[in-house]
Order: C-alpha cells, then sequence, then structure tokens
C-alpha cells in the first residue's frame, strides 16, 4: 500500500505518514522554496503555539492580513511577530518599526521576511545587506557580543560592520539544506552553528533531533527533544517528536506522557492524539485509546488516517459489544 499523502507543512515542519496504518505519525520538518501552502487558522495557531485573541490582535495592528488561510510568508512574519512578542515588543511599535524600515531602505517589500529580525530593548531592529538599524530612531548597531551596541547612523556609515551571520542566517540555511538528503550532512552543521551562536534556539533543537531520528540515532535525536522543552517549556511539537522517539525505544509509558504534554500545551493537535492512541493500544489499554481515536477523527475528518481511526473505534466499541453479550449469557 502507498503512503498516504501528506496534509500539511510549515515552515520547519512537514508531517509524513509511513506506510503502514500502525506506524506513527512522525515529523520531518523541510522548507521547499518558491512554494505557497496554505494554512488554515486552526493549523496556524497549533504549529506557532498562540491563541486566538493573540492572532487576532497581531491583525487588528496591521501585522498580518486577516483571513482563514494563511501563506508560506504569512507563517513566517507570523512567526517571528511572536518572537518579538516574547520579547515584549509591542504591537504597535512592530508596525511602526515595519513602516520605518521600508521608508530607510528601497526595494523591501517584506521586511519580517526579506530582513533579520531581533529586539534591542522594546524596539525592533532588522539586518540587511550587511547592517543592522533601528529604523524608529535611524541608529545602527555594532554586532558585539554580549550585547548589541547602538550608534549614531552618521558614525557607522564610516565603520566596516561586521558581516558575520546571525543564527537565525544559519537556521535558514539549515532548513533549506534539508530538502536534498545529498545536503543534510550541511544542514545538521548549519543547525549546530545555530546553537553555538543561539543554544536556546528550540527550533535548531528540534530539527537538529528529526535529522538524528530518521538517521535512527534515537539518543541524539532525544537529548535533542529534551533541550529543545527545556529551551522553551511550551513548545507542543518537542514533546510529540519526544514521545516519537520514547515509543521507538520500547518506553512506552513515557511516551505516553510526552504525547500527553503536547495535548496539554495544545488540545487540538491532531497527529498527538493519533501517536496517543496508538501507544494506548500498544499497551492493551483500549478505553484509553478510543478517546483519542475519537479526537482524532473530530479534527481531522478525510483521508486515510482518518478511515484508520473510525475503524479503530469501531473494532474497539465491536470488542466491548461482544463482551457484554458473553457476560449477559452467562449469566
Amino acid at each position: 500500500m502507498a503512503a498516504p499523502p501528506t496534509w500539511h507543512q510549515n515552515f520547519h515542519l512537514r508531517f509524513h505518514r509511513r506506510v503502514t496504518h500502525n506506524a506513527r505519525k512522525s515529523a520531518i520538518r523541510r522548507f521547499i522554496p518558491g512554494t505557497v501552502n496554505p494554512y488554515r487558522r486552526k493549523d496556524v495557531l497549533r504549529i506557532l503555539g498562540i491563541s486566538g485573541r493573540q492572532l487576532a490582535g497581531w491583525e487588528k495592528a496591521g501585522l498580518v492580513a486577516a483571513t482563514d488561510q494563511y501563506s508560506f510568508s504569512e507563517l513566517l512574519q507570523l512567526t517571528k511577530v511572536r518572537d518579538l512578542r516574547a520579547k515584549k515588543v509591542r504591537p504597535a511599535v512592530i508596525r511602526q518599526s515595519l513602516v520605518a524600515i521600508q521608508k530607510m531602505v528601497a526595494g523591501l517589500e517584506n521586511p519580517l521576511v526579506e530582513a533579520g529580525v531581533m529586539a534591542v530593548g522594546s524596539r525592533v531592529a532588522f539586518r540587511h545587506a550587511g547592517q543592522s538599524l533601528e529604523p524608529m530612531s535611524g541608529q545602527f548597531l555594532m554586532d558585539f557580543e554580549p550585547r548589541a551596541v547602538v550608534v549614531p547612523a552618521r558614525l557607522a556609515r564610516s565603520r566596516n560592520l561586521r558581516t558575520a551571520e546571525t543564527a537565525a542566517e544559519y537556521f535558514a540555511r539549515g532548513v533549506a539544506l534539508e530538502e536534498d538528503p545529498a545536503t543534510q550532512l550541511d544542514a545538521i552543521n548549519a543547525y549546530r552553528k545555530t546553537l553555538e551562536l543561539e543554544p536556546r534556539h528550540a527550533a535548531a533543537h528540534i530539527n537538529l533531533g528529526t535529522l538524528f531520528y530518521n538517521r535512527q540515532d534515537y539518543v541524539a535525536a532525544e537529548s535533542h527533544y529534551r533541550q529543545a522543552i527545556a529551551a522553551d517549556p511550551r513548545y507542543a511539537l518537542a514533546y510529540f517528536d519526544l514521545g516519537n522517539v520514547l515509543d521507538e525505544t520500547g518506553r512506552l509509558d513515557e511516551a505516553v506522557s510526552a504525547y500527553q504534554s503536547a495535548l496539554t500545551l495544545s488540545p487540538t493537535y491532531a497527529d498527538a492524539h493519533y501517536n496517543l492512541a496508538l501507544a494506548f493500544e500498544k499497551l492493551k489499554q483500549p478505553r484509553a485509546a478510543l478517546r483519542h481515536w475519537r479526537a482524532y477523527v473530530r479534527l481531522d475528518s478525510v483521508g486515510p488516517w482518518s478511515v484508520h481511526a473510525r475503524n479503530q473505534i469501531e473494532r474497539i466499541l465491536g470488542g466491548e459489544k461482544l463482551r457484554l453479550v458473553r457476560r449477559g449469557r452467562g449469566e
């Protein structure tokens, strides 16, 4: 039987269903340059780990257009908005910074996608063409560690700014290199460089973990998934992927706990319901599995994986009816 088709992808993850229906759903993250992938609103909320209220607020602030479907570019925009908001940068400041940078840099149509973005205190700075600029004040930034140093624009223009790549740039390189199996070792190196520059880059840990998972290096995969959780304890995907590697290595009770953590953070995470149902079935707990098969069908009502979930529901309920009949006859 051929593998069922993928049903969604995002900038650093694509769910890939294995050939057999009894296989877990695991994650592979690949970005395909030049493609436009529509994401449903509920998918965006789950992928980014944000609430509907947050998204509505960003739409109202003019940071992204209000819609029921989002392109890859819009998903990337929202990811950067989320990260800026996590640094306590107000939506109005983000919007003002976007307007200011477009006035200062000709041809920059989508700054959140086309330039590097970082929070500098309560402001937003952009890295473009080898220079870092805080547009609301018109100041350039000297990118010395451990913190950026703000200098007047006239002085910055006379200096040779550092051109070393940022963690975000190395991460983007890793995502692109993952697409081709022949360059996946280069992707691993790019993600490692990301983590050298930003050790708590949760998404880099996730992607590295998945590359190792696919190479069956489960020890390394588990290590990176756990580091992703340590970096961002509210990253549902990290718990999901950790559950996969725990299941793969026979630690079903721990896998159940990891999947449950993913669902605590994201109750509509369909694939986590699917894998948790499978784990409960392996533990011979059909009643526990039944709840999650039903949840999966509610969340993903079409396609072969939904068909399999419905079949599992019927099998479990049929088995219970058979036991009731036998019990009644015995009485």
